[in-house]
């Protein structure tokens, strides 16, 4: 999203509490438990990641992960939410390759992005 639909510019320092508030609007739906929190860098970007376990409120029987990922982009920032059903699923969404700003297309999210505390 574009800074300009914020109404403001965010840097990297500001980046957890702005990816943490876009993983609470998930708690409209799903019942969060067991978050973690790390932060990690694709090419020049800092990256802030959540997972979480998600039962949706509506039907407790729908059980997901919950993996909300989040950068700064030169204009703009950008964040990409997964929910998923089993481990296949999950890694599907971390390794779809993504392009930052014209950098070498990487997996979204490394292996070891939890082992980083923002």
């Amino acid at each position: 999203m574009p800074f300009d639909c914020f109404g403001q510019q965010f840097t990297d320092k500001e980046l957890p509490s702005l990816a943490t508030g876009v993983a609470a609007g998930i708690q409209k739906s799903f019942l969060i438990s067991a978050p973690t929190y790390g932060a990690y860098s694709r090419g020049a970007h800092s990256l802030w990641i959540e997972r979480a376990s998600g039962t949706l409120l509506a039907n407790p029987d729908f059980k997901r992960t919950i993996e909300t990922v989040c950068g700064i982009l030169k204009k703009g920032v950008v964040c990409w939410v997964g929910l998923t059903a089993d481990d296949a699923a999950l890694q599907t969404f971390e390794q779809g390759a993504v392009s930052l700003e014209g950098e070498a297309p990487v997996a979204l999210v490394p292996p070891d992005a939890l082992n980083k505390k923002p």
